[in-house]
């Protein structure tokens, strides 16, 4: 079995622990499911090579049904037809403008805010150009179950000033693309994402 195939049977398994800590009856299942949780956490750990720390921190204990969490992303192109992409300090690779969904804002708004906190650029989201679902995708082995957005945006105005989190920003010929944060977007989407909007197609992508 693959590492891909084993990390999602453990996303499955932590789903189910935290389902059953939400709706546990007595304590008896209470302190069964808390167990196969941290065996879980376990698994994925080595599995997924990240602290166990880490994943402690990241899956909180329940108190509802849990869900995946959501990655929203902009996609931008100049007049040349070029594609904005910006810097990851963390990993030094390049990746479209976006992060995690944050509670209270709506997603074109998250969007909104995440390019101009990220670059300093003025913008407004178009229209929704896909929503992957990572586990379909070539992404690297990641502990988390991750739904990505991606909108379609223009840039009203500003000039590039990176944030303390982006190292730089640019925009890239799809024929000339940099070292990608697979993490955070494939080379496979991006060219979906260009022709998607080059060729004007109104479907949105999905799965």
């Amino acid at each position: 079995m693959s590492t891909q195939n084993s990390l999602e049977l453990i996303k499955r398994i932590q789903s189910i622990c935290g389902t059953g800590l939400v709706y546990a009856q007595n304590e008896y299942d209470k302190e069964r499911y808390e167990e196969l949780q941290a065996i879980s956490l376990e698994l994925m750990s080595v599995v997924s090579d990240t602290p166990l720390a880490v994943l402690n921190n990241f899956f909180m204990p329940h108190t509802d049904y849990p869900t995946p969490k959501v990655d929203i992303r902009g996609f931008v192109l100049n007049a040349s037809k070029e594609i904005l992409l910006v810097k990851e300090t963390i990993d030094k690779k390049w990746s479209l403008p976006g992060g995690w969904g944050d509670i209270g804002f709506t997603p074109s708004e998250v969007i909104i805010k995440e390019i101009q906190e990220e670059i300093g650029l003025h913008s407004k989201a178009m229209k929704l150009l896909a929503v992957y679902d990572k586990k379909c995708h070539a992404h690297p082995p990641q502990p988390f179950y991750v739904y990505k957005m991606v909108f379609l945006c223009e840039v009203l105005k500003g000039t590039i000033t990176p944030s303390f989190d982006i190292e730089d920003a640019g925009y890239f010929h799809i024929d000339n693309l940099p070292s990608l944060s697979e993490d955070r977007i494939l080379e496979s989407q991006i060219r979906q994402l260009y022709h998607q909007v080059i060729q004007e197609k109104h479907e949105v992508y999905f799965d």
